[in-house]
């Protein structure tokens, strides 16, 4: 069957089998990498993808859901910027150690301060709920977001 979406900002038409998920496809058909594939049952959060703006577990969501979509990878979320201000943050507070969930982590990011620019601790703590890492504890990641969203709520032209 016929796919046709925008990925990352450009139109996009594939062929694809119905059973397909988003993350094969994305993975398999598109290259994108930066989508990790971990638990393949919406548990881990490791394969958070932007569906007009709003966070998929791409692992268990069929890519036909996502016809005429906008979708939004690791890949693209820095839109011709060197970094996006979330990316910055991550970076600035170490907020990462193997990687591996770090791009999910990044994604529900985005929906989260898209949703609500100045969220409590509270907010954060529930958000991220769905997203595991085993690696870095989930204080650095905490204070990455928080450190995003006050660089998202800047001026453009105050950012570094």
């Amino acid at each position: 069957m016929k796919l046709a979406f925008v990925l990352n900002g450009k139109p996009v038409e594939l062929d694809i089998e119905p059973q397909e998920t988003l993350a094969e496809v994305l993975r398999n058909r598109c290259h994108l990498t930066g989508l990790k594939i971990s638990c393949e049952v919406q548990v881990c959060g490791s394969c958070t993808t932007l569906v007009d703006d709003l966070p998929v577990s791409a692992c268990t969501y069929l890519a036909y859901e996502a016809r005429g979509r906008r979708v939004t990878t690791i890949e693209g979320l820095s839109e011709g910027q060197p970094l996006h201000p979330i990316q910055q943050a991550f970076l600035d507070e170490f907020a990462f150690q193997c990687g591996f969930c770090t791009p999910g982590m990044i994604l529900m990011a985005k929906a989260l301060l898209l949703e609500n620019p100045n969220p409590t601790d509270f907010d954060l703590v529930a958000y991220t709920d769905g997203n595991l890492c085993r690696c870095t504890g989930y204080r650095p990641i905490l204070k990455a977001i928080r450190r995003a969203a006050s660089l998202m709520r800047e001026p453009e032209a105050a950012r570094p």
